[in-house]
């Protein structure tokens, strides 16, 4: 019988402690070299270590799952094992027959179910690394409570021998409880990482954890909802994720909140309560979200890629779907405000419109007319920056295991909003002053909060009160997004549709989530705001003051502080983030 790995806590651990000390890999491979496949490269570098014998389920004291690979009923796995075991015994093993390669399909399958991509600081995927069972025993959950971060410094990695830094054990089980310890955990299968040279992995607790408690990471992006999830873990670690937030029931908030559409009868000219295929209806909106994205990538528009985002959003798509008993049903689809979709959404428009303005300087930044354009629409994309931040804030607050999400588009948001403060666009508007960027982030003083004094003088023990912490920072960035929200706002009709983008609290108790009129902004008419060819309207001129300018400085301030904040509890101090 096959042993349930895991690591557990040694003692009670407060959130926001390293669990390991940097643990480097068994192996790893960067993506985009020769041989095409990052995989057979991490597995090549195993090999040496391993004896020509019969490969055992476990190697280095990992699952292989090479049995459960093997017997997939998915063709284009079983192909690209074999042929890749083939083409690692090319380089390996060259005078094997190609019929004498499972040690070959072994390590390849370890290294497919054990490996994690492997991020730079901004996010950019790098390459693939496996790490020894301190790491990779620990278990998957959709709600965890620990992360890990990538260390690229090899100066202070320590000697593996010494375990003093772990606050984590390994534990073993089974239905008879502890049997088979001496072939799980024996020394010559429990090889340690040996890769200097490579990327070592850190533990963090995001939560409190008890002693003798479970420590779990998330293996998949914890902002899908659970059929997404379960479709990824299914697909790549082969197993079906049990944890509370899968199981419970009724579904959590934030899992329903995720995949919460509203159809509309155009027949009926009401809202389509009648039972239909949501699964097809979520397909099909993913499509249409997916030809976009596609289609900016390889075109290269961003203007046309930020028209059909904005006209998905705004109304909806109109779908032809099967209704239960019913036969075919025409209903527009529209997405909830925190739909997973919409919050990719928000994602691709901030980028697409930064893109925009970014291009409109780069063709002539003396221009006034496209300095104006170029203003208006960063204005937009800072807008989508700051409800991407407080959409995800509203769910974090409902799902804790969000706060790397939440640490990520805070910190976004807070650079986005500091670049719109800096814009030269601001002298069409108003006389030059002292200019914002010579005001020093970390001198910053904030009257209402006085938070940023607060954490700069002992930040573990913030962490300890994080509920308060985080209560009055929101409670500030709420008071000054409302002073500035609709200046950012001015140019984008469906941001206007949102009178405050960091409380969401109104979703969870309406009635009807869909009813957006009664907590939305009058519709303004476009054609309205702005002066005719590049010239200053009235009402611009009235909009953007000094004091409007100082404002969005100092809401992107409180962002940038707050994600680096909850960046801290996951990541560390040293992390780019904080």
């Amino acid at each position: 019988m096959e042993m349930e790995m895991e690591m557990r806590a040694r003692e009670d651990i407060k959130a926001g402690q390293d669990l390991t000390p940097p643990l480097p890999p068994l192996t790893f491979a960067l993506h985009h070299q020769s041989p095409p496949s990052s995989d057979i490269r991490a597995a090549l570098r195993l090999l040496p270590s391993l004896p020509s014998t019969s490969p055992t389920p476990r190697l280095f004291g990992l699952l292989t799952n090479r049995d459960r690979l093997m017997s997939s009923p998915d063709p284009d796995v079983l192909s690209m094992i074999r042929q890749g075991a083939r083409e690692m015994s090319t380089h390996g093993r060259p005078n094997l027959s190609n019929d004498d390669v499972a040690l070959e399909e072994a390590l390849l399958c370890l290294v497919m179910t054990n490996a994690v991509e492997v991020q730079d600081n901004n996010g950019r995927m790098l390459g693939i690394a496996v790490y020894d069972h301190n790491f990779s025993w620990i278990n998957h959950s959709c709600s965890p409570n620990a992360s890990y971060r990538f260390s690229f410094s090899h100066s202070n990695t320590p000697s593996f021998s010494n375990h003093s830094n772990m606050l984590i054990v390994p534990a073993f089980f089974n239905d008879v409880q502890t049997q088979g310890e001496s072939d799980v955990c024996s020394t010559s299968q429990l090889k340690q990482g040996c890769e200097r040279d490579g990327p070592s992995i850190i533990v963090r607790s995001i939560k409190r954890i008890n002693k003798g408690e479970a420590v779990t990471v998330p293996y998949t992006d914890l902002l899908q909802p659970k059929a997404m999830r379960q479709a990824e873990l299914r697909s790549k670690y082969r197993f079906v994720c049990c944890c509370k937030r899968c199981t419970a029931s009724p579904p959590t908030y934030v899992d329903r909140t995720l995949e919460e559409i509203s159809a509309y009868s155009l027949e009926l000219n009401s809202r389509f309560d009648r039972h239909f295929d949501r699964d097809e209806a979520n397909q099909k909106l993913m499509d249409y979200m997916d030809e976009v994205v596609t289609e900016y990538l390889s075109v290269g528009d961003p203007e046309s890629c930020c028209k059909k985002m904005e006209h998905l959003l705004n109304q909806g798509l109109l779908c032809e779907l099967s209704e239960t008993g019913e036969g075919k049903v025409v209903l527009n689809l529209r997405l909830h405000p925190l739909h997973h979709l919409a919050l990719n959404a928000y994602t691709t428009l901030a980028s697409a419109y930064k893109i925009r303005s970014n291009d409109l300087l780069a063709l002539d930044s003396d221009n006034d007319a496209h300095n104006l354009e170029a203003f208006n629409i960063s204005r937009t994309s800072a807008g989508y920056s700051l409800l991407l931040a407080g959409a995800t804030d509203h769910l974090f607050q409902s799902e804790s295991s969000l706060i790397a999400s939440a640490a990520n588009f805070w910190v976004s948001a807070g650079e986005s909003l500091l670049t719109l403060a800096r814009s030269s666009g601001w002298n069409l508007f108003v006389k030059p002053g002292k200019p914002v960027s010579n005001s020093s982030l970390e001198t910053h003083k904030c009257s209402k909060c006085s938070l940023m004094d607060r954490l700069e003088v002992n930040r573990p023990a913030q962490n300890a009160d994080f509920g308060n912490i985080s209560c009055k920072f929101l409670d500030c960035i709420s008071n000054m997004t409302r002073k500035v929200w609709n200046s950012i706002t001015y140019s984008c009709a469906h941001l206007q549709t949102y009178k405050d983008p960091i409380n969401f609290s109104w979703l969870s108790k309406s009635s009807n989530l869909w009813d957006l009129q009664a907590h939305c902004g009058s519709s303004i008419d476009e054609g309205s705001h702005f002066g005719s060819e590049g010239s200053i309207s009235r009402i611009e001129a009235q909009v953007y003051t000094e004091e409007v300018k100082v404002s969005i400085f100092q809401l992107g301030v409180h962002c940038l502080v707050y994600g680096g904040y909850l960046a801290n509890i996951c990541y560390g101090e040293n992390s780019h983030l904080t």
